[in-house]
């Protein structure tokens, strides 16, 4: 079944990342209006009529508050967030990791996430709805060595849009977490050159799945970290 958004306004935080450009391609695909938000975005960066660029950082409250109002100026709405920016940094153990990867894993990770969640949020519930999906990592959940700091980030970050989707269930607002294993970016094959590409999650894959939690198919799904492991169980 195909999923039709003609209407809705999202953003997508991240939106010219390896991920980013797929989820921004399946929205516009789907007749969403669409801004996609990165530090280097350009409006020549997706060929859509229904697309707008906001080259900004979220890494303040401050830019965050500042982006989302200036949607809400021109759209008047914004009934979708798909917040994929986040960072890795990972090969030595809790006790090796210096206090700077620390505190970065967690501004990258759940910084940028509560700041535009803080801005977006008060819209949606005087919208009385919304669809919230942010990116999270299977290492939240199944974590290993060399990652502590990029693990605790991650799993501060479902803890946090789980709490989202309580607080927010009575505006008609859902908020969901999808964790998904190593994905088939240009990045992560640049990164590690000498792995199975073929057991990596396929960024299409993913993008489907936001937008079936974006689309009225995913109007009961709230509070969730779904896993996305592709063959890399």
């Amino acid at each position: 079944m195909t999923t039709s958004l003609t209407g809705p306004v999202a953003l997508v935080t991240g939106a010219n990342g390896g991920l980013g450009t797929s989820v921004t391609r399946a929205l516009l695909d789907a007749g969403a209006s669409v801004v996609g938000l990165s530090k280097s975005i350009q409006q020549s960066d997706f060929d859509h009529r229904s697309f707008t660029a906001i080259p900004a950082d979220i890494s303040t409250a401050e830019a965050a508050k500042q982006a989302v109002d200036g949607i809400i100026q021109r759209f008047g709405r914004l009934d979708i967030l798909a917040h994929l920016v986040g960072g890795f940094a990972g090969g030595k153990t809790v006790a090796e990791t210096d206090t700077a990867t620390f505190q970065q894993m967690f501004d990258l990770n759940l910084g940028s996430a509560f700041y535009i969640l803080r801005a977006v949020i008060p819209h949606m519930r005087r919208a009385q709805g919304g669809r919230i999906i942010a990116i999270g990592s299977r290492a939240a959940e199944d974590s290993g060595p060399g990652v502590g700091a990029y693990s605790a980030s991650k799993a501060a970050l479902v803890s946090l849009i789980r709490t989202v989707a309580i607080e927010n269930k009575d505006a008609g607002i859902t908020a969901n977490v999808l964790l998904p294993g190593t994905m088939d970016t240009p990045a992560n094959r640049k990164a590690m050159p000498n792995e199975d590409y073929s057991k990596w999650v396929q960024s299409a894959s993913v993008a489907s799945l936001i937008l079936w939690l974006a689309g009225e198919a995913g109007k009961d799904v709230t509070g969730a970290a779904i896993p996305v492991y592709g063959k890399g169980l």
